[in-house]
Parts: structure tokens; sequence; C-alpha cells
């Protein structure tokens, strides 16, 4: 039991420990992303992980601002 216990204590400060940054496009939408997004500058894409902890991508004229949440 409490091996347990530590391992969900672990987890949840895991997870809390990924800054999160907010991302505003052109259309109005705000996206999260855990991590700062990264900007490739071969590809003129965003590089983020959505909430899913999936690698998505965005056009950097479509952003039109970052936050850190």
């Amino acid at each position: 039991m409490r091996t347990l216990t530590l391992l969900f204590i672990s987890l949840f400060i895991t997870a809390c420990g990924s800054t999160q940054y907010l991302m505003s496009t052109n259309d109005g939408q705000i996206i999260t992303s855990y991590g700062e997004p990264e900007l490739n500058e071969e590809t003129g894409m965003y590089e983020y992980e959505d909430v899913d902890g999936k690698e998505m991508s965005i056009a950097q004229e479509e952003v039109v601002q970052i936050i850190e949440r």
C-alpha cells in the first residue's frame, strides 16, 4: 500500500512539473501546450505536446501569441 501511495505522489509531482503554455491563433482558438512550443526554423512550424501527450505542430503564421500559464 505504501509503495502504491508513493507511486501516485511521484506521478502527480511529475505531471505538475511540466509548464503549460497557451497559444492563441488567428481564428480565435486557444491551444494548450505542455512544455514551451519550439519553432522549427526549417519548416516554419511550432512543435508542441498537446494535452493528450501527442506531438503536434502549427504554422508560425497561424499563432498570434504564446504565453506561459
